[in-house]
């Protein structure tokens, strides 16, 4: 039995850059290929969500990038396995797809519906989407301009 307390944990990060949000298209496994998704990765022993982030960010995309903020809630992916989202900011590099994607996008948060999200990551994306999209000062949006 499985249950949340044993759920294994997937980070994936909310990269955004000037009100945009990364979205990733899966190439593997062949049964998520062609699906979009938020980048990330399950987290390894003796990691925090943070390091393993970080971790993954760099291998499926070549980036260096810093987490912002958690995204407040969880998702379930499967049996298992629970997914948590962080914001996260690029600190250098430009994404390319390494590692089990084939195609990036940058969207604005309202081209969110022009790609087929994973039926599993679409209320997490939309989380996000509040998070990082433009806004008052102090509202916590603003990741960007536009």
């Amino acid at each position: 039995m499985t249950d949340r307390v044993t759920a294994r944990v997937v980070v994936a990060g909310a990269v955004y850059d000037q009100g945009r949000l990364l979205a990733a298209r899966r190439s593997a496994p062949p049964a998520l290929a062609g699906g979009w998704e938020l980048p990330g990765g399950k987290l390894e022993p003796g990691e925090t969500p943070e390091q393993a982030l970080v971790r993954e960010l760099r291998e499926e995309l070549g980036v260096e990038a810093e987490p912002v903020e958690r995204v407040p809630g969880e998702w379930p992916l499967g049996p298992g396995y629970v997914l948590q989202v962080w914001t996260a900011r690029l600190l250098s590099g430009d994404p390319r797809p390494l590692e089990d994607h084939d195609e990036l996008r940058w969207l604005a948060v309202d081209e969110l519906d022009s790609v087929e999200w994973l039926p599993q990551d679409r209320p997490a994306v939309e989380a996000a989407a509040r998070r990082i999209a433009p806004g008052p000062p102090g509202s916590g949006g603003g990741a960007g301009r536009r």
